[in-house]
């Protein structure tokens, strides 16, 4: 079996490649540097150029190529650059994808879980509609791009995903050292649900939509426990055995240190409930909490 992977360079995308590899699938990676070995194609999304060669006879393909959203200052120019590099790559895949001679059986393409919005303390799973700002613009606007390749007949499901719990990478390796030193604390209200999922069962979810056939369309990719900040600020100071912080970190203080991104992606929040993941019979690994960060630290 041959699997296709864009954005393997990032956290989600080496632990995904770890795994198939394991297990004896051949990956060919899609990069945007000369390649280096064999296993890796040229493409340039920007540009629309990929080589059609190299997706040819792939069973699969999992599209997580995207500039990073919580990285950096939301300054105009990030914000459009985080919403092209979405948009152009995907859709720069999917007519690639649309004219081969045998494409793949199914597409699994990179989501978010900010299509919802702001929930507040509203459970929703992927029959609730698209909420408002920024994030749930970027994700509308990703997740259209997928739509000719469904229309051609290849199996295609876009993976909504929450905040990913990991020791190697992502949100949770930038905070801890704070944490390692006592000043944890909530983030405004404390009362904004986050909605997160171990990296292991990421990995294991992913492949598990890579044999269920009847799968397709958005899925929520969260452990079907999402907690209030507050809650993960607690939690995390136990798995570090540190004391948090009694007081949280002001709203204003998140607002002038990352911009747009403090309102969207800090102080609100989405109370997400993976729906069509346990419909479809996955088995989490990690559903409390306090067992995912035990794990992954």
């Amino acid at each position: 079996m041959t699997t296709i992977v864009t954005g393997s360079s990032g956290l989600l995308g080496s632990a995904l490649i770890k795994s198939l590899r394991a297990d004896g699938t051949r990956v060919v990676r899609l990069v945007r540097r000369v390649p280096q070995s064999a296993d890796e194609s040229f493409w340039n999304p920007g540009k629309g150029l990929v080589d059609p060669a190299a997706l040819e006879g792939a069973e699969a393909v999992v599209h997580l190529a995207g500039a990073g959203i919580g990285d950096r200052r939301w300054t105009e120019e990030h914000k459009r650059e985080v919403l092209r590099s979405r948009v152009e790559g995907t859709r720069t895949l999917v007519t690639a994808l649309t004219r081969l001679s045998s494409p793949p059986a199914v597409l699994l393409s990179g989501s978010a879980i900010g299509y919802y919005g702001d929930t507040g303390d509203r459970e929703v799973d992927e029959s609730a509609p698209s909420g408002e700002g920024f994030l749930a613009e970027v994700v509308r606007a990703w997740e259209a791009e997928t739509e000719p390749a469904a229309a051609a007949g290849i199996r295609t499901a876009t993976l909504r995903t929450g905040l990913v719990l990991s020791g190697e990478g992502g949100m949770l390796r930038r905070i801890l050292p704070i944490f390692k030193l006592g000043l944890g604390a909530p983030l405004g209200s404390g009362r904004q649900y986050w909605s997160w999922i171990s990296v292991d069962d990421w990995v294991h979810a992913v492949r598990h939509l890579m044999g269920e056939r009847a799968v397709a369309g958005p899925v929520n990719l969260t452990a079907p426990e999402p907690v209030t900040n507050a809650a993960f600020t607690s939690a995390l100071a136990r798995a570090v055995h540190r004391p948090a912080m009694p007081l949280p970190v002001p709203a204003p203080v998140l607002r002038a240190a990352l911009g747009g991104f403090a309102q969207e992606g800090v102080l609100t929040g989405q109370r997400v409930l993976p729906r069509r993941l346990l419909d479809s019979g996955y088995a989490f690994r990690h559903i409390h909490l306090n067992e995912a960060l035990s794990a992954v630290l």
